[in-house]
C-alpha cells in the first residue's frame, strides 16, 4: 500500500529553507502513515493490536535502525538533510530512547519529511521499502 500523493510539492528549494525539525515533524506524520497502512494491509485485527504493531516501528530505536539500514543508499542531498536534523538542537526527547537512536531517528524522520514534501515519492517508498526496514 503506498503512501497518499502530496497534491502541492515544494521546490527543494524551499524544503531545504525548512527547519530541519520541521522536516522531521513532516516525517514522523508521513512514515507513521506509512506503518498504518503497511499494518492495517497485514492483519484485520482490532485497534490496541495495530497501535501496538505500529508503535514498535515508529518508536526511535526502530526509526535509528532503519536510518542505519538506509545510511549507504543517501543521496548527498538526502545525506546532507539526515545531518542538519540529526544536529539539530532539540527541546524535548524521547522517554525511553538513547541520545544517539533518538538523533538518528530525528535524521531519518527529517529526510522522510524532505522526500515527501518535494514530491519525491518513488524515492521516498524506495527508502521506505528496504528489506532491513522494521
Amino acid at each position: 500500500m503506498s503512501l497518499p500523493l502530496n497534491a502541492n510539492p515544494m521546490t527543494t528549494k524551499q524544503a531545504r529553507e525548512l527547519n530541519p525539525l520541521v522536516l522531521a515533524y513532516v516525517g514522523d506524520g508521513v512514515h507513521t502513515l506509512y506503518v498504518r497502512l503497511q499494518e492495517l494491509g497485514k492483519t484485520t485485527g482490532k485497534a490496541d493490536k495495530l497501535h501496538k504493531a505500529v508503535t514498535a516501528r515508529v518508536k526511535a530505536e526502530a526509526q535509528a535502525k532503519s536510518m542505519q539500514a538506509i545510511m549507504d543508499k543517501l543521496t548527498e542531498e538526502e545525506s546532507d538533510i539526515y545531518h542538519r536534523a540529526r544536529n539539530a538542537h532539540s527541546h524535548s526527547m524521547a522517554k525511553n530512547a538513547t541520545v544517539i537512536d533518538y538523533r538518528m531517528a530525528t535524521g531519518f524522520e527529517a529526510v522522510i519529511g524532505y522526500l515527501y514534501l518535494t514530491g519525491q515519492r518513488d524515492r521516498l517508498e524506495y527508502l521506505l521499502t528496504q528489506p532491513s526496514q522494521i
